[in-house]
């Protein structure tokens, strides 16, 4: 084991720059993996630097709200794990505390990610690139299950409770019951600000853009109504594709594959490689949204307002483009056309605007998980400048929270 031990941590050290140079999980996860091998090697030396690495890594890519420089729940969760393994493992071998600001950067992400489970099924929106991960996953749930993650993680970071105090992961790493962490209508972090009311809840994907986005989602929201993902976002497909489905990467990590506004047919940042976007939009936080604007000066603000039963959302745009299209990708359904509102057996979405528009209801794509892909139904509003305001009023049907479908 200690030859192991060793030969992890020299290959590890040997491409510390790599991962410092990534701003991303590699940049936390490779400290982490060489501090846990410094400890069960006994090498304090090894483990201080380690240590003072880790702290820095966090120190540059958590936001002091949790906001992850990696702006997607899938990345987020295995920040989490890596974490909370390493926690354990440094409470196992009676370890110091690392250095500031270790323990308040996870405190911070825990409470991030508790904010987005879903309680009956542990789904999360699938915000951002999702690669499948599901580390240290003791309570045997998969990748699509997120609950034993949070509930670890806050156990360990918070002192209480994401709402899972029956997690058999816990249990097994006898990780003692806490109280359960206090309820929040509403919370801002950077990259992202959330909605709670009564079952639903939103998430807004805002700026500002400190680190590379991954996908052209900025003010993309998604919507829940209990368990279920009424406006989702469509997922990753895949990093490295079939060569029949190579549209799959640059198709999911568009804009319009994205609950957004398009103006042109256009996206509003330049492609410049696999995981990398150019021209990026400027962002601009609002006191109920966020907005963006483009290299070629178009603007677009979302503001939303939840309710109890029904929820708004008002997307205001100014600039010099000839058109737009609003997208609003949908969970399946039987969903029907009613002049300018959609009718479903979950709710009822209806569109107005300054100007006249053209509404259908089309198919597109999601990636309900890695390697995987599926049609869903899209609502597509269209309109010509001169159009400077579009209102979406969503209002749920009383008890349904769950769409039944074929697939």
């Amino acid at each position: 084991m200690a030859a192991l031990l060793r030969l992890h941590a020299r290959r590890i050290a040997a491409t510390r720059a790599y991962a410092v140079a990534q701003d991303n999980n590699h940049s936390v996860s490779e400290p982490a993996g060489l501090l846990a091998c410094a400890w069960g090697l006994g090498e304090a030396a090894t483990a201080r630097h380690a240590a003072r690495d880790l702290a820095r890594a966090l120190a540059r890519l958590v936001a002091e709200d949790g906001g992850f420089a990696q702006v997607s729940t899938g990345y987020h969760r295995l920040l989490l794990d890596v974490l909370s393994t390493l926690e354990w493992l440094r409470r196992r071998h009676a370890a110091p505390p690392l250095p500031a600001p270790f323990a308040e950067r996870a405190a911070a992400a825990a409470r991030w990610l508790a904010r987005l489970v879903d309680p009956p099924t542990g789904a999360t929106p699938r915000l951002g690139h999702q690669d499948g991960s599901a580390l240290a996953d003791l309570s045997l749930a998969g990748p699509a299950d997120s609950r034993g993650s949070a509930e670890r993680a806050a156990r360990l970071f918070l002192g209480a409770s994401a709402g899972f105090p029956d997690d058999p992961g816990c249990a097994w790493l006898a990780l003692p019951p806490t109280p359960p962490l206090a309820a929040e209508a509403g919370w801002t972090a950077t990259g992202t600000r959330g909605w709670h009311r009564g079952t639903a809840r939103a998430l807004l994907r805002t700026g500002p853009l400190r680190f590379r986005p991954g996908q052209a989602d900025l003010l993309h929201l998604d919507l829940w109504h209990g368990p279920l993902n009424l406006l989702r976002d469509t997922g990753t497909g895949a990093y490295n594709p079939p060569h029949d489905r190579e549209w799959w990467a640059p198709h999911f990590a568009s804009a319009a594959a994205h609950n957004l506004i398009l103006f042109d047919d256009t996206e509003p940042m330049p492609r410049a490689g696999r995981f990398l976007l150019a021209r990026w939009v400027a962002t601009e936080p609002l006191p109920d949204g966020g907005a963006t604007r483009d290299a070629r000066g178009n603007r677009h603000a979302r503001r939303v307002h939840p309710g109890a039963a029904e929820w708004s959302v008002e997307d205001r745009v100014s600039g010099p483009f000839r058109a737009l299209a609003l997208r609003w990708h949908l969970a399946p359904g039987p969903w029907q056309l009613e002049g300018h509102a959609l009718q479903g057996p979950a709710a009822r979405i209806a569109l107005s605007a300054d100007a006249p528009l053209r509404l259908s209801l089309e198919e597109a794509w999601e990636s309900p998980a890695y390697g995987e892909a599926q049609r869903i139904p899209v609502l597509v509003a269209r309109a010509a400048a001169p159009i400077r305001a579009i209102t979406t009023r969503i209002t749920f049907r009383a008890g349904c929270t769950e769409v039944k479908t074929d697939a």
